[in-house]
């Protein structure tokens, strides 16, 4: 019967093997044949690099690590999928790397893997500090402007609003204002007010859905909805879409205002992530960010079919109340958030397990990830008749 060693024993051998003694004495010694020396070697002989020692199992482990790495990157480059993220999106998550990474990532690396050059990362950091000062200019301005439109019972336009702010003591020119005024969607009493008071009318009458809470496929029926929040003394607004076949969070942003490019960025970036679908239906509460010219056009070129909530009824929009209140009871109110972007992490992990994770009574406790999937599943199986080929 061959005679069995403890791994103890088999690596104090090999460590003396290592100091230099001969594997014919150590075998002679040790009673043991120079395979089988030679077998432990393979096992247990360490691996000098400059950082540390490794067993060979642990190198061939690391080195299996390695190609898969090099592999999955190799696949990232050919898909083309960084070049067609945006810069404006790409510097804000290199800057989030470059404070959590600091120890571990090197500014080089970060900007290697996510190809962006060194020189538009630093005059992004060195930057930053003018854009957060105008940012914040902007949002006093953008509330002082709120706030002399809704005083004068939104009857002021631009000229009049700059001429209030003069007398105040501030100086910014109509062009501004008006600019300001339609990211708000605010607009002034006007000549055509009585037309365009009855297309509003008109178009606020529109629920497309009327309860009616059922979806035969996904990118059918999108909902949305805008909540506030406030972060270390800090208001923030989280504006989300829900496919409403699934409930899955289709599209989502954060902001300090909640203005008609909150709405417009949220829609844009969902829009094209779920491949821009077609007889798309876009139903929302009549918040002013919804009901305005700008949104209301841009669902107009998308093709897009727009449908509103009664006024003051919750329930004519439940999956996206229903979302919110789900974030705010599992994930918002058992956290205490030290900044904008503690924040931000918390909806991006929660959203991630929204989707992905957690089962939903409506969806006969599936995730909403695994109900598309299966849909998917089930179409693609579906046998084509002999009318496809005609």
């Amino acid at each position: 019967m061959p005679m069995k060693y403890s791994t103890e024993f088999k690596i104090k051998v090999i460590r003396r093997y290592e100091k230099g003694e001969p594997i014919r004495e150590l075998c002679q010694e040790l009673n043991i044949s120079q395979s089988t020396l030679y077998h432990w070697g393979k096992q247990y002989c360490t691996i000098q690099t400059k950082t540390r020692s490794y067993t060979p199992a642990e190198f061939d482990a690391i080195t299996r690590r390695l190609k898969k790495a090099e592999h999955e990157l190799e696949i990232i480059r050919l898909s083309g999928y960084l070049a067609r993220v945006p810069l404006q999106e790409k510097l804000p998550l290199l800057e989030h790397l470059h404070n959590e990474m600091a120890e571990l990532h090197s500014v080089k690396e970060l900007c290697e893997a996510l190809e962006v050059a060194r020189g538009t990362f630093y005059n992004h950091i060195f930057r930053r500090a003018d854009r957060r000062k105008y940012q914040d200019e902007k949002t006093q301005l953008m509330q002082k402007i709120k706030q002399i439109f809704d005083d004068s019972e939104q009857r002021y336009g631009a000229d009049k609003i700059r001429v209030v702010l003069a007398e105040s003591g501030q100086r910014v020119s109509a062009k501004r204002i008006s600019a300001i005024m339609r990211e708000l969607g605010l607009q002034s009493v006007r000549t055509d007010a009585k037309r365009l008071y009855k297309k509003l009318q008109q178009r606020r009458k529109r629920n497309l859905l009327q309860r009616q809470f059922t979806a035969d496929h996904p990118n059918q029926v999108w909902v949305s909805d805008i909540t506030y929040f406030k972060v270390k003394n800090l208001g923030v607004y989280l504006c989300t879409i829900i496919d409403f076949f699934s409930r899955r969070v289709v599209g989502y942003r954060i902001s300090r205002c909640a203005s008609t490019r909150l709405v417009t960025m949220t829609f844009r970036n969902a829009y094209a992530e779920r491949g821009e679908p077609s007889d798309l239906t876009f139903h929302s509460d009549r918040g002013g960010q919804y009901i305005s010219d700008t949104f209301s056009k841009l669902l107009q070129r998308c093709q897009v079919k727009q449908s509103f909530s009664a006024s003051g009824c919750p329930y004519d929009n439940a999956a996206a109340e229903s979302f919110f209140a789900a974030f705010k009871k599992e994930e918002a109110y058992r956290r205490e958030y030290t900044s904008e972007r503690h924040f931000q992490k918390s909806v991006d992990e929660y959203i991630l397990f929204y989707n992905e994770v957690r089962s939903h009574q409506t969806l006969k406790y599936k995730t909403p990830q695994a109900f598309e999937d299966a849909y998917e599943e089930r179409h693609a199986e579906k046998p084509c008749s002999d009318n496809d080929f005609e």
